[in-house]
Order: structure tokens, then C-alpha cells, then sequence
């Protein structure tokens, strides 16, 4: 009786596997893997380490220059609760192009890299606007299916841009869920394959015509980005950003089984350097007398477009309806960079902050209460 009982178990346990590949499915093995099998329930800031990866290369390091009150004043009691509250790895504060403040937790150091979520979104967009500049890509209107031609077989592929995809305009059929294992975020962060996790899914709005945040969307804009150079886009990452603008550490650009970077995420760096690119902004696009990305472009990526209700620009969210105007890059968990261009401040906070208060128009409710209680105390 025991024999037959172990018999139906192990045979039904094979019919689930079984099942589990020929659905496209086996990527939950891989999940479960990195997650419980380590402890945690989900994806981590330090999880970079157990997938495969390119190097961001840097160049000549040029540390942050300290302001004359670097961690002179401390930061107010409310803000000190909300980030610990909140699983706060890290926090930064650039005045003027100088470091003003640092404070991290929970073992983190200035040393330590962590995953960027989402804000590899504008690294990726970044990098778009180089390659225009470069005339690797024609513009923002140019065509996806210029770069894969089976687009122009599919219902409104023919009708997707470059500039869709940066602008989260592009209509796919793609549900941007972080907590169901069987939809397409889990599929693109766990699996083996992007292409099989993100190409020619379909479309279930006209391009152009209605905002949605899609990590699909950035993925296929990698795709793009990828084949329009002779080099991986960590490479170009190096080249193009990380070498100019004097970072201090080499960064991991986590990948799938066949070396696609993961656009929509997963830069893992440390948030002195992640600073680094906010102050580019904050600068025009230039270090020092060198222009490294177009000032226009970065003006495009910084204004917020019609369909989003003023909330997104291109791989930026904004917030210009606030007391004290910002834009920022932002991860899962409360990654952010964030720009406050009328105090000439950058403000990164990276850490584990989950079902975080969105205001409105999704954006986070924590940005805004950072960037006002900082520029009370710190202007």
C-alpha cells in the first residue's frame, strides 16, 4: 500500500514537471531556487550575484568630493524613521556637485553593490539617446520592425516606434505584476531566454495611444539597442557612461542564459556611483567641459509626456506638480535617484521598501516626503 502511495506521488510529481515544461513554465524552478531555497520570499537588492552577468566596466575612478559639512548635520528625526521603517540600505545626499550626506544600515556600506530594479530602465534610455547621437539608431520614430521584421506580421506591430517603447506607449500584452510567479516579469527576471520571454508577444492597444509601465516595453528596446552595435550593451554602458563619468566600481549588468542584458533592470552598483548619474543629469549631460549625452535628449527624457498625466517622461518619472519639483529614476523596493534641479541636489536611497503608498498617479509617496524634508533642512 506504502509502495503504491510513493509510486502515485512520484508519478504525479513527473506529470507536474512534465507539465511545467511543456507550458514554458520551467523557469519557476529556477525562482524557487534563488528565493526559498535561500530564505527569502522574492527578488532582493543582492540577488545580481546568482545570475549570469556583464561587467559595466569603469575607467579612471574620480571619487565624490566632500562638502566642507559632509555628515556634519544630521538628517531630521521623520526621515531617519521613515527609512529605517522603511528597509533602508543606503541614503545620499549631493549638494552642488559635492557629497553632503551618507548613512547606511543593515551591514550595507559605501562599498556594496545593489540591484538597481528598475532604474535601468533610464540607464537603457540613456544609451537609446547615445545611439541616436551616434546615428547607430535613426530617431525616436524610427520603426521596431526596422530591427525585427516579423513585427510587420503582427496586428499594430507595424505601427510600434523606438519612442513608444521609451515612452511606455507601446501596447503590449504584457501585465506588469511582480507577485504572480506565472506572468511575464517573473518569466523575463528568472528565465533562461528574454526572447522567449518578451518577443513578439502581441499587442492588446494601438502603439502610441495610451500610457502603461511595461518592463517588456525596455526589454524590447534593448533588443534594439543590441542589434544596432557590434557590442554587448554593458560594453557600450562602459564606454559611453560609466568610463566618462568616473564611477569607482566595476558594475554588474545581470543577463539571461545567452548574454541579453536585462534592460528593464538589474544594474547592480553601489549608490555613490549610482548618484553619479543623477548629477549628469543635474549637469546637462556633461563632466567637466566633456558633453557625454545630448542636452536635448536628456530634456526629452525629463519632460513628461500627455498620456501619462504628467507622471513619466522617457525612463524618468516625474513630479512637477510638487511643491519642490523633482524627477527621479526608480526601482522596486524604493530604489530611487532623484533630481531636484532648483537646489542643485541628487538624493539616492536604495533598500527593501515592499507595497510602498502610491500617490495618484502610481507615483511613490516616499519620494516626495524625502525630497521635502531634505531641501527643508539641507537648501
Amino acid at each position: 500500500m506504502i509502495k503504491k502511495t510513493i509510486q502515485g506521488v512520484l508519478l504525479s510529481l513527473a506529470v507536474l514537471i512534465a507539465l511545467t515544461y511543456a507550458f514554458g513554465y520551467d523557469y519557476l524552478f529556477r525562482g524557487i531556487r534563488q528565493t526559498y531555497f535561500r530564505g527569502e520570499s522574492g527578488s532582493t537588492i543582492d540577488d545580481g550575484i546568482h545570475f549570469k552577468s556583464h561587467v559595466i566596466a569603469k575607467g579612471k575612478a574620480v571619487p565624490w568630493e566632500l562638502d566642507s559639512l559632509y555628515n556634519k548635520n544630521p538628517l531630521p528625526k521623520g526621515v531617519v524613521e521613515d527609512l529605517k521603517q522603511s528597509n533602508t540600505a543606503s541614503f545620499l545626499i549631493i549638494r552642488k556637485g559635492k557629497l553632503l550626506h551618507e548613512e547606511y544600515w543593515n551591514g550595507y556600506t559605501q562599498d556594496s553593490k545593489t540591484n538597481s530594479f528598475s532604474m535601468a530602465k533610464a540607464v537603457t534610455v540613456m544609451l537609446l539617446g547615445k545611439a541616436i547621437e551616434e546615428k547607430k539608431i535613426k530617431s525616436l520614430s524610427q520603426k521596431y520592425a526596422d530591427f525585427f521584421e516579423n513585427y510587420s506580421n503582427v496586428e499594430f506591430g507595424n505601427h510600434l516606434t523606438i519612442g513608444d517603447l521609451a515612452k511606455m506607449e507601446a501596447g503590449l500584452n504584457w501585465n506588469e505584476d511582480y507577485k504572480n510567479p506565472f506572468l511575464q516579469n517573473a518569466k523575463a527576471y528568472y528565465g533562461k531566454s528574454l526572447e522567449e520571454a518578451v518577443l513578439l508577444r502581441g499587442f492588446k492597444n494601438e502603439p502610441g495611444t495610451k500610457f502603461e509601465y511595461q518592463s517588456g516595453a525596455t526589454q524590447l528596446l534593448g533588443f534594439a539597442l543590441r542589434k544596432s552595435m557590434n557590442r554587448t550593451l554593458a560594453q557600450y554602458a562602459s564606454e559611453k557612461l560609466w568610463q566618462p563619468l568616473g564611477m569607482t566600481q566595476n558594475a554588474d549588468w545581470n543577463t539571461d542564459d545567452f548574454g541579453m542584458e536585462k534592460t528593464f533592470c538589474c544594474i547592480n552598483s553601489s549608490a555613490r556611483d549610482f548618484a553619479k548619474l543623477g548629477q549628469l543629469f543635474l549637469n546637462d549631460g556633461k563632466v567637466g567641459e566633456d558633453q557625454v549625452l545630448n542636452m536635448n535628449f536628456l530634456k526629452q527624457m525629463r519632460t513628461p509626456t500627455k498620456l501619462s498625466g504628467g507622471a513619466y517622461g522617457m525612463g524618468l518619472w516625474i513630479n512637477y506638480d510638487a511643491p519642490v519639483k523633482h524627477y527621479y529614476f526608480w526601482g522596486l523596493y524604493g530604489q530611487y535617484i532623484i533630481v531636484i534641479p532648483e537646489q542643485e541636489m541628487v538624493i539616492v536611497r536604495t533598500g527593501t521598501y515592499k507595497d510602498q503608498p502610491k500617490d495618484a498617479k502610481g507615483r511613490p509617496q516616499q519620494v516626495a516626503f524625502l525630497v521635502n524634508e531634505v531641501v527643508k533642512s539641507f537648501r
